[in-house]
């Protein structure tokens, strides 16, 4: 029997139908996969800078620990007094010190003075052992002058640290780090003739340490770690981890060769991240792994480390997946209806189906664009597509937005000193290298104020470190006030500040902003019913009359700020004349 017109336009209507619910479904099942996959993949370089940031942190607390025992008063005079002191009682201060430090720091599983003479003779020691901290007494104390950190440490000058390449623990003696991934953190002890008379010693467990970072990670995430020549230290598969202390090379560059851009001499001119996709000969067992590139800044060290975190390529695309059976689902139930109702709807399923189709390649080609409306209030399937295809939108547009909060947040964080809220080292580095751009081209001039706090230590030592924020705090908040919007203030650490007055020419107008400054920190600070006098020390560099690049302007504005703080604190200096101008009184 000939079929009519009405059935064979049904017939190609419900052909049209479900050529079009397939390319539909088809589209979106790889636009959205594409945006989950990359999603997940900056999920997994976030969580990636992250825990090497934590790591940085760790280090930098490490190096704050030795350089706080190296500068007490009783490091000094224990060393200085060693023979003289009796023997069952030397020590004991710097025991307890060593022992309340390692109980703080689980990740420490040795912390030690040694001497410069006697070879290297170890002092005070207490190790972390099975049954707890144990101190070491002088029948097993050791000689260490051997060692190359010993060495290399007591070359530094005073206030230095020195960071050790990652090994495996070999010492004799060391407890619970005998045979462990570790790496030793040291500063050498100096008496008033700048003698090195020995060195403070902590022994990091990196594992435990990274356990430590790594606890709030998912389990299907794993952790690597390498040196900068791609050796790696920490693995999932223990056997590749320090494979070099057997003889062997296990090199994450042979493991993930994208990776090859960070190792070495490559790195200097690479992008510090990456994410990489590791090929195996199984799907299943294929990772998506993000790497970051974490120098060691402020640490003497030759070497930096690359943290990775890889996870399984069938989790990242698990979303994905259900997604596409999902929309497969959606797919062939509008078929089956399309064809049972093309007679009906042929004529009406024309603007939904265009409607869907335009909305969804708009949605593709950016998802953070004001969504297209969507048949959602129709009754039939196409109203059911629309609302599932409007979830599947507004739960990508969520991970999105998620994302780009918890990004903000990151970028903020490396960005300004967490407890002033004022712009950090790396922001104000990045600010006064495009102002000296923008004087060069325009050969404009700029100025530095750096700025030292006179008697802060003293609020420390007195009143605790909580006296010493607020003093901070508040010396922040009062610098902030005094300088224009386009000026920077930021915070280089400790109670050292620095400001660039963006386009100053006037020599004049400098003056009185550094004046203003002085007298602004000269008021006290009112904390807890006491008035805290603390003042500051400023010195100033100009461009380009005293430097031409960025390093030679900062240690212009250095070596005169010292200048003033000789010549009575409380005073500023330029570093042009290196003479202190005396704080004019109003009249």
């Amino acid at each position: 029997m000939k079929l009519g017109i009405v059935w064979r336009t049904g017939i190609a209507m419900a052909l049209i139908g479900v050529l079009a619910s397939g390319l539909t479904g088809y589209y979106a099942f790889t636009e959205s996969r594409a945006l989950l996959q990359s999603a997940a993949e900056q999920r997994l370089l976030t969580a990636t800078r992250v825990l090497a940031r934590q790591l940085s942190v760790g280090l930098d607390n490490a190096s704050r620990d030795v350089l706080m025992v190296a500068q007490h008063p009783g490091t000094l005079g224990l060393l200085q007094t060693w023979e003289s002191q009796a023997p069952n009682s030397r020590g004991s201060t710097m025991a307890a010190l060593f022992d309340t430090i390692l109980r703080t720091h689980p990740e420490y599983f040795q912390m030690r003075l040694i001497a410069a003479t006697d070879h290297g003779a170890e002092r005070v020691r207490v190790d972390r052992s099975e049954e707890g901290l144990a101190r070491i007494f002088e029948e097993d104390l050791q000689e260490k002058g051997h060692y190359p950190y010993v060495v290399e440490t007591l070359r530094l000058p005073q206030g230095a640290v020195y960071v050790s390449r990652a090994s495996i623990n070999h010492e004799m003696g060391a407890h619970a780090g005998h045979h462990t991934p570790s790496l030793q953190v040291a500063t050498p002890v100096y008496d008033a003739q700048q003698q090195a008379l020995g060195l403070v010693v902590v022994n990091i467990d990196l594992e435990r340490l990274f356990k430590q970072l790594a606890a709030d990670l998912p389990d299907t995430l794993s952790l690597y770690l390498s040196n900068s020549q791609g050796d790696f230290l920490i693995h999932p598969d223990p056997k590749q981890a320090f494979a070099f202390d057997r003889g062997q090379r296990a090199l994450v560059q042979d493991a993930f060769p994208d990776t090859r851009q960070l190792i070495g001499e490559q790195a200097e001119d690479a992008t510090q991240q990456l994410v990489t996709t590791q090929s195996t000969t199984t799907p299943e067992s294929a990772l998506v792994a993000a790497f970051v590139r974490q120098p060691l800044v402020g640490l003497h060290n030759d070497e930096g480390f690359v943290i990775g975190l890889g996870q399984p390529l069938r989790s990242v695309l698990a979303d994905a997946d259900q997604l596409g059976r999902t929309s497969l689902r959606i797919v062939l139930a509008f078929s089956a209806l399309a064809i049972v109702l093309a007679a009906l709807l042929a004529h009406r399923l024309s603007k939904p189906l265009h409607q869907l189709l335009h909305a969804l390649r708009e949605f593709g080609q950016d998802a953070n664009d004001a969504p297209l409306p969507l048949p959602v209030t129709r009754r039939d399937e196409f109203g059911t597509l629309a609302r599932a295809m409007e979830e599947m939108q507004s739960q990508i547009r969520g991970q999105f937005a998620s994302l780009d909060l918890k990004q903000q947040e990151l970028d903020r964080l490396a960005s300004h000193d967490a407890l002033t809220g004022l712009p950090n080292r790396r922001l104000f580095m990045d600010r006064l290298s495009q102002a000296l751009a923008r004087a060069r081209r325009s050969q404009g001039q700029l100025a530095l104020l750096f700025i030292d706090l006179d008697n802060f230590k003293d609020i420390n030592d007195t009143l605790g470190h909580a006296a010493g924020d607020d003093v901070l705090k508040m010396m922040g908040a009062r610098m902030s006030a005094l300088v224009r919007e386009v000026d920077t203030v930021a915070r280089l650490g400790g109670d050292e500040f620095i400001i660039l007055l963006d386009g100053a020419d006037d020599h004049d107008e400098i003056t009185q902003i550094a004046q203003r400054m002085v007298e602004a920190l000269q008021q006290p600070v009112t904390y807890a019913g006491h008035l805290l006098a603390c003042g500051g020390s400023i010195g100033i560099s100009c461009f380009p009359a005293d430097a031409s690049d960025m390093t030679a302007l900062i240690a212009a504005a250095d070596q005169a700020m010292y200048c003033a703080k000789q010549s009575g604190r409380n005073q500023l200096c330029f570093a042009s004349t290196l003479a202190p101008h005396t704080l004019r009184s109003d009249p």
